[in-house]
């Protein structure tokens, strides 16, 4: 455990799940001033990405796309991520951990770190995964499943262990077939990306607790709300908004660390 800004905090074990309250989150350093200022009025300190300079406008200040936490202190990332960022993340304590893989802005070469970590299990385009997370899942015997989608965690919202959000269905048949219960969103232009046709459900949200999952605008704006909410529900968890604004992906809102 380490102290900063006055605070003591522990790692979140198990990436995107946390076990009590995020007292800290990884986010795109272009988020908006409502959404920032929900976060931090939540307690949550924040660690706000500059751009990439592989990546393309639309997700260059994604975390999705540059980095993956591990779990507890260990987090890999792509070259070139946000040195200030980086640095920050070590003097919370973190173990940074470089990647192999550099990023590019053409699609595959951009989803290197795109995995999404549910509970035992990897979601991810097996063929483009950086072999350091690779290497990390099977020290730990994290099972990988195969996706086509290699936005992976753009596309997932980790609920539980053992639950996901999905706008993609191929994670959702994916799913299915480890026995992991998953519901398929078709959101579509509901979550905006500006640049790109539409967002996806898990770069707009994650959870900041064990309870709450957070929505990166408004929840009434989001199609398919109604399902997400009956679903969170069953899992004893709930789902607040963090302005007033249309739903916006911003490459996941990652929460590291618990109060």
């Amino acid at each position: 455990m380490k102290i900063y800004a006055e605070r003591a905090m522990k790692f979140i074990q198990e990436p995107n799940l946390p076990e009590g309250r995020a007292g800290l989150a990884v986010v795109d350093g272009r988020i908006s001033r409502k959404a920032e200022d929900a976060l931090r009025a939540l307690g949550i300190e924040l660690v706000m990405l500059r751009p990439h300079p592989g990546l393309y406008e639309a997700v260059s200040c994604h975390p999705d796309m540059m980095l993956h936490h591990i779990g507890g202190n260990v987090i890999v990332y792509a070259p070139g991520t946000d040195a200030e960022a980086v640095s920050k993340l070590e003097a919370y304590g973190f173990r940074m951990v470089t990647g192999q893989s550099a990023l590019t802005p053409k699609y595959p070469y951009d989803i290197a770190y795109n995995v999404a970590r549910v509970g035992k299990w990897y979601f991810h385009n097996l063929k483009y995964t950086d072999p350091q997370i690779r290497a990390f899942m099977d020290r730990l015997g994290i099972e990988p499943i195969h996706v086509e989608q290699g936005y992976s965690k753009c596309s997932i919202l980790p609920v539980d262990g053992n639950s996901i959000i999905t706008t993609d269905a191929g994670i959702e048949r994916a799913a299915g077939k480890k026995g992991i219960d998953a519901l398929y969103l078709e959101c579509g232009d509901s979550i905006r990306l500006p640049g790109l046709n539409h967002g996806f459900i898990g770069g707009a949200c994650g959870m900041i607790s064990d309870s709450v999952c957070a929505i990166n605008g408004s929840i009434e704006k989001l199609k398919g709300v109604d399902s997400m909410i009956s679903f969170l529900s069953e899992r004893n968890k709930t789902v607040i908004q963090l302005s007033d604004e249309c739903v916006t992906d911003i490459g996941s809102i990652i929460p590291l660390m618990l109060i």
